[in-house]
C-alpha cells in the first residue's frame, strides 16, 4: 500500500490549496466559504521518487451541531486513523485559535506523526514572528508555507517524507478496474458505494448534492480489483448558478474520463428523466463501458411484468446506447448488488476486445453481400476493407471509394452485424469512415 497523507485544520486555512499545490492538479473545489470541501479526495502525488497518496478533508469544527460540518468532522477522522501521516495546516494571519487547540488534540489522541504546516506566511526572505506562537500547539516546529505561492511546500514533504514506512515493492495498478458512479443528485451513488464497501466512506444524506467532489476509494473482493470514483451528481444546467455546482459537474465529467466503467444510476421510482439522459450521453460520447443500474427497485410495488416493463422504458429513452445491460438493485437492502461485479469485469473486458483483420473483413463481406451498400446518383458505395484502429471502446476504420456515399444507416448497419457476431456488449463502438487516399492515423 502506497503511505497516505491527510490534510486537516479547520475550515478556511487553505487546505485545498495546498493539496492542489502538491499534486498539481485543480482537483480539490477552492473557495472562500468555510465547508466547501465537504468530502475527502484522493491524489497521488510525488516527492524524492516516492509514490504515495494525499487525501483533503474537509474542515474539522470540533463541537458543531450542523449536519454537513458533522459529517465532515467524521470523513476527517476516518482520513485521520488511515493516513500514515497528518499534515495540520493553520492559518498565520488568524493565529492560534480555540478551534486549532482543539484539532491538535484531536491529533495528538491519535497517536499518528503529526506536522504542522502554517499557511498564508506569503512574503518571503524574513520569518514572521507570529510562527512562534504556534509552538504552543504542542506539535512541535511549524513549518512556515505559502500554498499559494508554493513556498514551504517542499521542507514539508521533506518532513512527511521522514515518517514513510520503509518501502516495499508497489503492486502493478493495472489489474484495478476504474469505476465511475455516475448520476443525477440523490438516486443513491454514495450510498452504493456504501454498500459496496461495507463502511460509511462517503458522506450519505437527504440532502440533494451532499457529496460535492468526486472521490477515490480502492476496493477488492475474489472478482478483483476496483476504484470506486463516487461522484457529485449532475444537475439540471439552470440549477448550476452555484459556482460550487459547475465545479461538481466538470468534476463529474473529469471522473468519467478517468474511469474504464461507468455505472449509470437511474432512480426507480423516477424512471429515466431528462438529467438520467444528458448524464448517460457523457458516458457514451467519451466511449466508456457502461452498466445502467436502476436503483431502489426495493421500494417498486411489482407484479410479473413489472421488470420488463422497466426495461423497455429504459432502453426506449436511452435509444443510444441499447448496448449497455440493464440491472436493478437496491442500495439500501443490497438486493443483487453482488451481482454488479460481473457485469463490470465483463463489459471492461467487452470494451477491451480486439477483432482481427481477417475476421472483421470476413464479417464485411457477409454484411454487404446480405444487404447491397447505398448508391446515390448511379455511384455505388464500395466498401475496400475494415481494421480495428483502437480499445476502449473498440474502433474501426473502414476505407471506401467515396465517404458521402456512406450514409449513416449504414454505418449502423455494419455496427450492429459486428455486434451480432462479437459481441461488445456494455460498450460504445467507433467507426470512422476513410475515402482511398486519405491519410491513416
Amino acid at each position: 500500500m502506497k503511505p497516505l497523507v491527510a490534510i486537516v485544520g479547520r475550515p478556511n486555512v487553505g487546505k485545498s490549496l495546498l493539496f492542489n499545490r502538491l499534486c498539481g492538479q485543480r482537483l480539490s473545489i477552492v473557495e472562500d466559504t468555510p465547508g466547501v470541501t465537504r468530502d475527502r479526495l484522493y491524489a497521488k502525488c510525488e516527492w524524492r521518487n516516492r509514490v504515495f497518496d494525499i487525501v483533503d478533508t474537509g474542515g474539522i469544527e470540533p463541537g458543531t451541531d450542523d449536519q454537513i460540518l458533522s459529517f465532515m468532522r467524521e470523513q476527517a477522522e476516518i482520513a485521520i486513523q488511515a493516513a500514515a501521516v497528518i499534515v495540520l495546516v493553520c492559518d498565520i494571519r488568524t493565529g492560534v485559535t480555540a478551534a486549532d487547540q482543539d484539532v491538535a488534540n484531536l491529533l495528538l489522541r491519535a497517536r499518528k506523526p503529526v506536522i504542522l504546516a502554517v499557511n498564508k506566511a506569503d512574503s518571503i526572505g524574513h520569518e514572521d514572528p507570529g510562527l512562534y506562537e504556534f509552538y504552543n500547539l504542542g506539535l512541535g516546529d511549524p513549518i512556515a508555507i505559502s500554498a499559494l505561492h508554493g513556498h514551504g511546500t517542499g521542507d514539508l514533504l521533506d518532513a512527511c517524507f521522514e515518517f514513510f514506512p520503509p518501502e516495499e515493492e508497489e503492486e502493478e495498478e493495472d489489474d484495478v478496474i476504474r469505476v465511475a458512479v455516475i448520476g443525477k443528485p440523490n438516486v443513491g451513488k454514495s450510498s452504493l458505494v456504501n454498500r459496496i464497501l461495507g463502511e460509511e466512506r462517503v458522506i450519505v444524506s437527504n440532502v440533494a448534492g451532499t457529496t460535492r467532489d468526486a472521490v477515490d476509494t480502492e476496493y477488492e473482493n475474489e472478482k478483483g480489483k476496483y476504484l470506486f470514483i463516487d461522484t457529485a451528481g449532475m444537475r439540471k444546467k439552470s440549477r448550476v448558478d452555484d459556482r460550487i455546482e459547475r465545479f461538481s459537474v466538470l468534476r463529474a465529467t473529469m471522473a468519467i474520463e478517468r474511469s474504464h466503467v461507468c455505472l449509470i444510476l437511474i432512480d426507480a421510482n423516477e424512471g429515466v428523466t431528462e438529467q438520467d439522459t444528458k448524464v448517460a450521453g457523457l458516458a457514451h460520447e467519451a466511449g466508456k463501458a457502461c452498466v445502467i443500474v436502476v436503483n431502489k427497485w426495493d421500494a417498486i410495488e411489482k407484479d410479473g411484468k413489472t421488470m420488463d416493463r422497466m426495461r423497455k422504458e429504459v432502453m426506449q429513452s436511452l435509444s443510444f446506447m441499447t448496448y449497455a445491460p440493464v440491472i436493478f438493485i437496491s442500495a439500501l437492502t443490497g438486493q443483487r448488488v453482488d451481482r454488479l461485479f460481473d457485469l463490470i469485469n465483463y463489459v471492461n473486458s467487452q470494451a477491451a476486445t480486439r477483432i482481427s483483420t481477417g475476421m472483421l473483413n470476413s464479417v464485411l463481406a457477409d454484411a454487404t453481400s446480405r444487404v447491397q451498400p447505398p448508391t446515390d446518383k448511379g455511384r455505388r458505395l464500395k466498401i475496400y476493407y475494415m481494421t480495428q484502429v483502437g480499445v476502449r471502446p473498440p474502433h474501426f476504420v473502414c476505407f471506401c471509394n467515396d465517404a458521402k456515399l456512406f450514409h449513416f444507416s449504414y454505418q449502423r448497419y455494419l455496427e450492429n452485424q459486428i455486434r451480432s457476431t462479437f459481441g461488445l456488449e456494455g460498450t460504445p463502438v467507433r467507426l470512422t469512415i476513410r475515402q482511398k487516399g486519405d491519410k491513416e492515423g
